[in-house]
């Protein structure tokens, strides 16, 4: 049974991945870890480690509710939440439905909204906590394709520079962590969304180019370990006073220095080499 006064996290989208990699490490740093994801079952590994499992969609308002409802009343609130559940919509922008861009929505950013919303109080009330946002290096750069997945991850990055500036006064800190290129499903789940969608249509050869280009960058032992990015939340969480903004994974620090540096145009024709 999770204790009050013991410190305490919630990590979302803990299934798999980079949240599961997250959750692990910081029940080893000695938190009481709440282990959110849709999916109960894929998390019983987590269990077996001391995490408390809940099922969550951060998209529906009813489970986020109870959620937050059996965390403040088993543990009081939370110390640290990691705002890690996420997926990449891909598509043409003619193509992709709104219904479709606004469930991406939904999930990267204003389910990371509600969750910090309910949460925020309590690490108010208490003048202490960590908040760390996953958004991503495709919150400061762009593909082709992902205009809808870049939008949310841009919007998630100024929200959260916003956030950083408000809390600041009750001495909860924000973080936000950009990972690269990371050995998840993202990849498998992009390029198979992207294909089903425009076979056949007016962006075919560009929705196959760009799929192609994304099955060899993920899921081929080219990208990093979901483990680097649990290192850099346990390292900020740690921190006294962290930075504001952590990049971290294979391509990260580069693409982000070339989209500093370079013109618009240079920049484009550098992703668009990728669909050649």
């Amino acid at each position: 049974m999770f204790e009050k006064g013991k410190k305490t996290a919630l990590v979302t989208g803990a299934s798999s991945g980079m949240g599961k990699d997250i959750a692990k490490r910081l029940i080893e740093d000695g938190f009481q870890v709440y282990a959110a994801a849709r999916t109960i079952g894929k998390m019983e590994d987590l269990a077996d480690l001391g995490a408390r499992l809940l099922r969550l969609d951060v998209s529906s308002e009813d489970e986020v509710t109870a959620a937050v409802a059996t965390i403040l009343a088993e543990a009081g609130g939370v110390d640290v939440l990691v705002n890690n559940a996420g997926f990449g919509l891909y598509g043409p922008i003619e193509e992709v439905t709104l219904d479709e861009a606004r469930y991406q929505f939904e999930v990267n950013l204003f389910g990371v909204a509600r969750l910090t919303q309910l949460l925020l109080p309590a690490m108010r009330v208490r003048r202490s906590g960590t908040i760390v946002n996953i958004t991503s290096m495709g919150g400061k750069i762009y593909s082709v394709l992902g205009a809808w997945y870049h939008a949310t991850k841009h919007a998630l990055e100024g929200w959260s520079d916003c956030l950083r500036l408000e809390v600041a006064q009750f001495g909860v800190k924000v973080v936000i962590v950009e990972p690269g290129v990371i050995e998840t499903g993202f990849g498998d789940a992009a390029s198979r969304s992207l294909l089903e969608r425009s076979a056949g249509g007016p962006y075919a050869k560009l929705a196959e180019a760009v799929a192609n280009s994304i099955a060899s960058t993920y899921g081929k032992g080219t990208g990093s370990p979901g483990t680097v990015i649990a290192d850099v939340v346990s390292k900020a969480v740690k921190a006294r006073k962290p930075q504001t903004r952590y990049a971290a994974g294979r391509y990260a620090k580069m693409l982000l220095g070339m989209r500093r540096w370079l013109s618009d145009r240079t920049f484009d024709s550098i992703i668009l080499s990728q669909t050649k």
